[in-house]
């Protein structure tokens, strides 16, 4: 038989070993609850940075966006890339070009659509011939008859545009549709009704035969702008009345020059290009008792 006093000592030891038992599983479990809680903490603080920097990246991509499409849809402000862009003349390789397509042909009759300060130098490259420039700009006129002033062979008149960049598709609609526009009207009747026609231009225009026509005007930088529907539709037309005449088009990586290239001067008929210059060879065709069309395809 066991002794009271036993059954009292094994209690007793009974009772401390469990109070030590629970003591270490609870000890355990604040080491993993304090390393889990230091762990989620700092996560968090990592996390949340992070993302309030996202939305920040996130806020100013969309603000940026709304000022680059309101400036494009407000027809009061012209995008400003593409006036720097005319602002710094042309490249080297583009100069080159043209000059080599004018030296080809120099002595030669040439009319140029607009204006850049490096065109200065075309009436020097066409020593012996005839140039002309076609300019809606008041300033550059002033500007470019005061340059040419002591040259005779290059003359200067200014011109007016009635159409807008932004209804360039309903013109190429109408030049489609209408018998106005049709090469089988012939000249004078094109001048009266076609919409693409540039009114009141010099009889020296009109009468003379072309050897190079370039269109670099009016800008057409913006939706407000004249763009260049019309002077296209009247190279084509003056190209056409001359003898293998070259169309040299300027910018033709904006959609308006090459619709209006493509429509009224022809891909069969680009014999080369460099940089925004698309550079066309037109064959003299009788206007009147002709095709209505300009190109064949």
């Amino acid at each position: 038989m066991i002794h009271p006093l036993q059954h009292y000592h094994l209690a007793v030891n009974k009772k401390k070993k469990i109070l030590q038992k629970t003591k270490h599983t609870s000890k355990t479990k604040n080491v993993s609850y304090t390393t889990s809680t230091t762990m989620g903490f700092t996560t968090s603080k990592i996390i949340l940075p992070l993302v309030f920097i996202l939305v920040i990246i996130s806020l100013i991509r969309v603000l940026k966006l709304t000022i680059i499409s309101s400036s494009f849809s407000s027809s009061n402000v012209q995008p400003v890339f593409l006036l720097n862009t005319r602002q710094q003349g042309l490249p080297e390789k583009e100069i080159r070009f043209l000059f080599d397509i004018v030296l080809e042909k120099s002595p030669c009759n040439v009319l140029v659509f607009g204006f850049e300060h490096d065109y200065l130098k075309l009436h020097v490259i066409n020593e012996g011939g005839t140039t002309v420039f076609l300019e809606n700009s008041p300033e550059k006129v002033k500007k470019m008859k005061r340059e040419f002033r002591l040259y005779n062979a290059t003359r200067v008149y200014k011109v007016e545009y009635k159409t807008y960049a932004k209804d360039a598709y309903e013109l190429l609609k109408h030049a489609r549709s209408s018998s106005s526009c049709d090469l089988s009207f012939g000249m004078g009747n094109v001048m009266s009704e076609c919409k693409l026609v540039l009114t009141g231009l010099p009889e020296e225009v009109m009468q003379t035969k072309w050897d190079v026509i370039v269109v670099d005007g009016p800008c057409g930088d913006g939706p407000m702008s004249p763009g260049r529907m019309g002077s296209i539709f009247m190279a084509g037309m003056l190209a056409r009345a001359g003898n293998g005449t070259n169309v040299v088009v300027h910018d033709a990586d904006r959609m308006i020059e090459r619709w209006f290239s493509w429509e009224f001067l022809c891909d069969e008929n680009r014999v080369s290009s460099k940089g925004r210059f698309w550079n066309f060879r037109i064959p003299q065709v009788m206007i009147k008792n002709t095709t209505s069309h300009f190109c064949s395809a």
